[in-house]
């Protein structure tokens, strides 16, 4: 796929699609400190072959899209919330919206993961004719409240926070394939082949910036005010793993309670990620999703 770029004034945003426009569009949006490659790419022609006309794309701060800069601050300062970030979470939602713009959707369904959950809901909250549909993944109530760390396991923070890798190309490799079995389901099976073959992509596109993604974590958690969900009202499919090592299971059920009318669906054996196992019944509880 060819990598195009939108802008939302000086800040580029890298993104790519799959399909074309007879499909319905469908935006994904990716989570911390990850690029647009955590979507795998056989995820997306499932999509594709469903009938949605996919594009994904790099958060500012990530992969091949525009990175900021601002004086560092340690990882447990960003989480809590320290510092003046140079952005805030709504810039997310424009950036997002800057994407579509580009693609030339009035408005499409939308599927967040982790932050990018967060992001979808804001995008659907600020700009409901922009978002026919929401599928939110291992996700919770965007927040940037203290209240909602009541729904991560600290216990995997505290772990990857201490993670020490080379800054060569063979530690940051290995430092996204450590990231990603971590965060897959403790019971199920993870595909080293393909987190290998992300993390060697991942690196050619740009190598990994821990203060960039200390910027992605305060920035979220920059919103301090309560954003009301209960405005949201485009069809919402929350899906959650049940074997999620990072959020709990409190988090996509305190999320489906805010939403009217939304659907909850635990996986067993789903971890924070997206294993193959799953993609048949995802794709068509989105697919389903979208004809609501």
């Amino acid at each position: 796929m060819a990598v195009e770029f939108a802008s939302n004034g000086e800040i580029q945003l890298a993104y790519e699609t799959f399909g074309d426009a007879s499909g319905e569009p469908l935006l994904l949006i990716t989570g911390l400190g990850h690029q647009m490659l955590l979507w795998p790419d056989r995820f997306c022609e499932a999509l594709v072959a469903a009938g949605f006309h996919v594009a994904r794309f790099d958060n500012r701060d990530s992969g091949m899209s525009t990175y900021l800069d601002s004086p560092d601050q340690r990882w447990w300062q960003a989480l809590l919330g320290g510092g003046r970030p140079p952005y805030t979470s709504d810039a997310f939602v424009d950036d997002a919206v800057a994407v579509m713009d580009a693609l030339g959707w009035q408005s499409a369904h939308v599927a967040g993961a982790s932050m990018g959950s967060a992001i979808g809901q804001m995008i659907a909250v600020r700009h409901p004719e922009r978002v026919r549909s929401l599928t939110a993944l291992m996700s919770m109530p965007a927040s940037g409240s203290l209240l909602a760390l009541r729904h991560i396991r600290f216990g995997s923070v505290l772990r990857m926070g201490r993670m020490r890798h080379g800054t060569d190309r063979a530690g940051q490799e290995q430092r996204i394939v450590d990231l990603l079995r971590m965060l897959a389901s403790p019971r199920g099976a993870f595909d080293e082949t393909w987190a290998r073959e992300v993390a060697a992509r991942g690196y050619d596109r740009r190598p990994f910036d821990p203060r960039a993604e200390r910027r992605q974590l305060a920035a979220g958690r920059s919103r301090r005010q309560k954003l009301d969900l209960g405005r949201l009202k485009a069809p919402t499919l929350i899906v959650y793993g049940q074997d999620d090592p990072l959020v709990r299971p409190s988090g996509p059920k305190a999320l489906a309670r805010a939403i009217p009318g939304s659907r909850l669906v635990g996986y067993p054996g789903m971890g924070h990620d997206l294993p193959e196992p799953q993609w048949a019944e995802l794709v068509g509880e989105m697919r389903a999703l979208a004809q609501r």
